[in-house]
């Protein structure tokens, strides 16, 4: 049994009924489930549907993520989630080139790096080596100036972890930044790559081994296993090309807000709702949220 869920913009809260009950109809399905009202639904269908991705397409222009999923064992037992762009609104590191004068090229790398395009290693060097002479305390400037964090983040890891999950960040950004974003949002714990400092300014070095793609699979590898769990019980979340492996390891890889060339390779794509829509997926209502 698979079960289709329609989510729209929270701030819109534009779902229309009859969209539900029409697409309902066509696809055979079950009884509508109102998650939150005007804002998601779901129900059930015996197999997936052959014009899934046709719909897909379409209902984007409506502002409608539609994702289909297996039934059984959707709700996860551990949240592995991408800092950056993921869930706070921006790319620290773009953020701290910004303050050292270098905004603009640090930022076509960055996107460049997070469609895939370049090496994330080197990428990143590169990055960090423009960073260099930047004051240590420019960090928490920008933390406290710059960084919003991304809407629903708190609710979705805290109603998780209020049903047993397990929450992880997993960042190929910085420990100064999710030592932060982890408290505030209340992860269980938190992995990222060290900028070097002396002297009260950052060296243009990060400490090795850099935490990529690879060391995203690793955290989701470890942590399942100290815990007694397997990838089909985690819930990964991410937007760019260094995602990609623990995205698609994962029992359900969401690529939030993501680069076109992640989105091609993910099935739960989510692009106008919030983080909300992963709980949502998991069949949480709205009255079910810790806010």
């Amino acid at each position: 049994m698979q079960v289709v869920t329609l989510i729209t913009t929270p701030t819109e809260r534009n779902l229309d009924a009859a969209l539900v009950d029409n697409l309902r109809n066509a696809w055979g399905g079950g009884d509508a489930n109102w998650l939150a009202v005007d804002e998601a639904a779901e129900f059930a269908v015996p197999v997936v549907p052959d014009n899934q991705w046709d719909v897909w397409a379409d209902l984007q222009n409506a502002c409608v993520d539609l994702v289909v999923q297996p039934l059984e064992g959707r709700r996860k037992k551990m949240l592995l989630a991408d800092m950056d762009s993921t869930m706070i609104r921006q790319e620290c590191i773009d953020e701290l080139a910004a303050e050292a004068g270098v905004g603009a090229h640090v930022a076509d790398i960055t996107a460049r790096a997070m469609n895939g395009e370049l090496d994330f290693e080197a990428a990143l060097i590169e990055r960090v080596g423009l960073l260099k002479g930047l004051p240590e305390a420019m960090i928490e400037q920008v933390l406290d100036e710059r960084i919003s964090y991304m809407p629903g983040g708190y609710e979705l890891v805290n109603t998780m972890k209020a049903n047993g999950a397990y929450a992880a960040l997993v960042s190929g950004g910085f420990t100064a930044f999710t030592a932060r974003v982890a408290a505030a949002l209340g992860f269980d714990e938190n992995r990222a790559n060290t900028l070097l400092v002396a002297d009260g300014q950052l060296t243009g070095e990060v400490a090795r081994p850099i935490l990529g793609k690879a060391a995203k699979v690793e955290a989701l590898e470890t942590i399942t296993q100290q815990r007694g769990i397997s990838a089909a019980d985690v819930l990964a979340v991410g937007d760019g090309a260094n995602d990609l492996g623990m995205l698609s390891l994962a029992g359900t890889g969401v690529a939030l807000h993501a680069k076109p060339t992640v989105q091609a390779q993910c099935d739960v794509r989510i692009n106008h709702g919030d983080l909300t829509a992963l709980l949502f997926l998991q069949g949480y209502s709205r009255d079910d949220f810790v806010t």
